[in-house]
């Protein structure tokens, strides 16, 4: 008789349905299981799509670097020596730091986080007027409203074009007034606005009372040279940013003379060590939710485990008649086996139901993102699989308890039993 016998399987049901109020009960354990497993597993991925959602448009994998004074003497120079990066320098490291994916150079007119004066028409506006190159925006992604960012070609023919923030729009247009094509004013240079960005809600870095022109307009405009103020930078997947961080600083702490134990002289921000302390904490989380639904899981299959004891020791006549015309240990532990995976897949199917349900109330509630990172939880095919692959092998080890117990019980003493 094989696993896919008809009569096997009516044996293993008709068993099952005799009383049918305990088998319902004996689920309950694995039910409320699943239950919380969905619950966990769901709430944790809705936990990493709300982290997700702060960092979209961010490149995780950068840093920001910019100069400072030294804070001590080397070789020959006092310290409070300001160093001044120039674009030499974004050469220098593109061509000595290979794990470098994209470095975007910036400067800022006027003091670092200070405003300058725009103007349009008498109407005037305290914004951060910016020099960038296109990359930035592959760094640090502009929600355009309207029109475009800089590009290329801005960079190559010098154009006097800029992109305005949504703030800077409302302080030099009229509500509504179209704004793309019209001209701002600063520091007595026309720009043409092409483009017009919304502030990021969750990462941002420029707020929306910001201007961006060119860079290699910013430099005829303003009479820069080649200085910048600092550097975005985003490092090839593969590496870690940590690694490339010491490297340029290494390298650039060689070529302005500054004492290498010195950690003044330079500064910067990893963005990827945040996001790798985010990972780090969901990782943990999605563990202690398998661990925690795991062992409660457990406790159901036990559940399940005991009544059929209680089920083998009440068909004990049956299983010794059984025995006597034949049947072999191995049939007996077989439908013993069924019944317990019969159990905990219906169970667990009632479950994970029930879960993927709370999870849809959750979501409704809670899984919009706006108010803290919490966006659309959900469970992946790999953790389902996963579930149910942990579920069946837990009902199938412990499903052989009263297996092993029934192919104990002798025909014999079996047929004496009232």
């Amino acid at each position: 008789m094989g696993i896919f016998d008809r009569d096997l399987w009516s044996e293993v049901f008709a068993t099952l349905g005799k009383n049918i109020l305990r088998t319902i009960l004996t689920t309950l354990g694995v039910i409320f299981a699943m239950i919380i497993l969905i619950l966990l597993l769901g709430s944790v991925q809705g936990m990493v799509n709300g982290f997700n959602k702060i960092f979209e448009g961010t490149a995780t994998n950068s840093m920001f670097l910019w100069s400072q004074s030294t804070s001590k003497p080397y070789k020959g120079f006092e310290r409070g020596r300001r160093i001044n990066f120039d674009l030499d320098d974004v050469a220098l490291i593109k061509r000595k730091v290979p794990e470098v994916e994209t470095i975007a150079p910036r400067i800022q007119l006027g003091n670092f986080g200070g405003e300058s004066t725009v103007i349009r028409e008498g109407k005037k506006s305290g914004s951060s007027v910016y020099g960038d190159y296109p990359e930035m925006d592959d760094i640090s992604k502009r929600k355009m409203v309207e029109g475009r960012f800089i590009d290329q070609n801005d960079i190559k023919e010098g154009k006097k074009v800029c992109v305005i923030g949504e703030d800077t729009y409302k302080l030099l247009f009229e509500k509504e007034e179209e704004a793309i094509g019209k001209y701002i004013q600063i520091n007595g240079v026309y720009f043409a606005v092409v483009g017009i960005y919304k502030k990021n809600d969750k990462v941002d870095f420029d707020g929306s009372n910001a201007v961006f022109v060119p860079f290699t307009t910013y430099q005829r405009a303003f009479n820069s040279g080649n200085k910048i103020g600092w550097m975005a930078i985003a490092v090839k997947p593969n590496y870690k940013v940590a690694v490339a961080e010491k490297k340029i600083k290494d390298l650039l702490k060689e070529k302005y003379k500054v004492a290498p134990d010195d950690n003044r002289a330079i500064g910067s921000f990893n963005f990827a060590e945040i996001f790798e302390g985010i990972s780090s904490f969901t990782l943990v989380l999605r563990i202690f939710s398998f661990f925690v639904g795991g062992m409660t899981l457990l406790a159901g299959v036990i559940a399940v485990s005991n009544i059929l004891l209680i089920t083998v020791k009440e068909r004990t006549k049956e299983i010794g008649v059984r025995r006597a015309l034949g049947a072999t240990p191995f049939v007996i532990k077989r439908q013993i086996i069924l019944e317990s995976i019969v159990l905990t897949v219906f169970a667990g199917m009632i479950g994970f139901i029930l879960g993927v349900g709370g999870l849809a109330v959750i979501n409704k509630l809670f899984g919009s993102g706006e108010k803290f990172p919490f966006y659309n939880p959900t469970v992946g095919l790999f953790q389902l699989i996963g579930s149910f692959i942990i579920m069946i092998s837990l009902s199938v080890l412990i499903g052989l308890i009263p297996a092993f117990r029934a192919i104990k019980i002798k025909p014999i003493e079996a047929l004496r039993e009232e």
